[in-house]
């Protein structure tokens, strides 16, 4: 066995890093997941997310995790409706079906909030299997091992190094030079508590799903989430240097809500409910992708997965290809087939950036439309297709 008597150590406890744990401990291997957050419960985990049937779904389903997936997943936060600017519902998805997913459907799409996905793969692992309080710092090799340094002053030892650090991985420079470049948008995003009660139009509207806006070259982006709060980004064409230049607006309520009457002016004053109760500071994201042709050599203790291997601007794939990156690399390291770690290690990147590939083709592409003057109608046509 390839991995017998070797020591994995994950970088970053996200959905992609703690699924690769999970399915690696079932089949024996020695791993260790060091994350940065100090804690399980120290930070907000963003939105919801659709898992799919070919990639998040099946990694679930091999990590034995499907039933408990099913206990947690949220019916009927997948459905949308697709509002205008004036706040008209102009298509709603909760009118088509009913709420219950059958999940041996190709066209399955179940939700599920991040933090709840988190905490089902942490309460997955072994004890003590994550480190918490562990911000990479560095790392070399030494006698046929990495050294890794934490921010903390802490080291660990380690055979096999995996990069699951996100967007700005630290790992990926030890892998490839290859960098990202601006996609031509950034994304506000923001949280909402207790949305009944300061957002209660725009939660009536929710109906415990997601609405979408495309207006004026931007689009937004609402989501109910389990605990009550409603989840909501903005995403337009801008500078790279836009986020930058106008970081100070989005911590301070004074002006966040002068710039938001000024850029949505016209829109219906139930959108003004998102920004005048906004958690502040919101987060301001320019988003990043990498080259169509990106490839790199296999190498023979060391590769990436998620994000830090194929950052893209959203295309509804990221966690989704981040847990089937997971699957795979298991499968490889795990596969009695491979004479060594880096062949072994090739058979899992090759594979992995062709999808990639392929997803920041799509992922460009959805840029352009959903920024567009007809980006309402497309989005509309669309769901009506998925519908039939």
């Amino acid at each position: 066995m390839l991995l017998q008597n070797k020591t994995i150590a994950i970088i970053g406890g996200g959905p992609g890093g703690l699924t690769l744990a999970r399915l690696l401990q079932q089949k024996g291997g020695t791993v260790k997941v060091y994350e940065r957050d100090l804690n399980r419960n120290v930070r907000t985990q963003g939105a919801t997310l659709d898992l799919h049937e070919n990639s998040g779904l099946k990694a679930l389903i091999s990590a034995n995790l499907l039933d408990t997936f099913k206990t947690r997943y949220r019916p009927g936060a997948e459905k949308g409706r697709v509002l205008d600017k004036a706040g008209n519902i102009l298509y709603d998805e909760h009118e088509t079906s009913g709420s219950e997913i059958d999940f041996d459907s190709p066209e399955a799409r179940p939700e599920i909030d991040r933090s709840d996905l988190r905490e089902m793969l942490l309460d997955s692992l072994a004890a003590d299997t994550v480190v918490w309080d562990s911000h990479f710092a560095s790392m070399v090799q030494a006698d046929g091992q990495w050294e890794i340094t934490f921010k903390n002053g802490k080291t660990a030892l380690a055979d096999i190094v995996i990069g699951a650090d996100g967007a700005n991985s630290k790992i990926r420079p030890y892998v490839t030079e290859i960098q990202s470049s601006y996609a031509g948008i950034t994304i506000l995003q923001g949280n909402v508590e207790n949305a009944k009660t300061k957002a209660p139009r725009m939660y009536e509207l929710l109906n415990g799903g997601k609405i979408y806006t495309h207006s004026e070259g931007k689009y937004l982006h609402i989501s109910a989430k389990g605990d009550g709060s409603i989840d909501f980004y903005v995403s337009s064409k801008t500078d790279e240097n836009w986020a930058k230049d106008n970081s100070a607006i989005f911590s301070d309520r004074t002006q966040l809500n002068e710039w938001f009457k000024t850029t949505f002016t016209a829109w219906n004053s139930v959108y003004f409910e998102l920004f005048e109760n906004v958690d502040l500071p919101m987060l301001i994201r320019p988003q990043y992708c990498i080259p169509f042709d990106q490839t790199w050599e296999a190498q023979s203790s060391i590769t990436l997965l998620g994000d830090a291997a194929h950052i893209m601007a959203p295309s509804g794939e990221g966690v989704n290809l981040a847990m089937l990156d997971a699957l795979e690399l298991c499968e490889c390291l795990t596969n009695p087939k491979f004479e060594d770690l880096q062949t072994a290690i090739a058979a899992y990147e090759t594979p992995m950036f062709q999808r990639a590939a392929e997803e920041v083709t799509t992922s460009c592409e959805m840029i352009e439309w959903m920024h567009g003057d007809n980006a309402q109608e497309k989005l509309i046509n669309l769901f009506k297709e998925m519908g039939e």
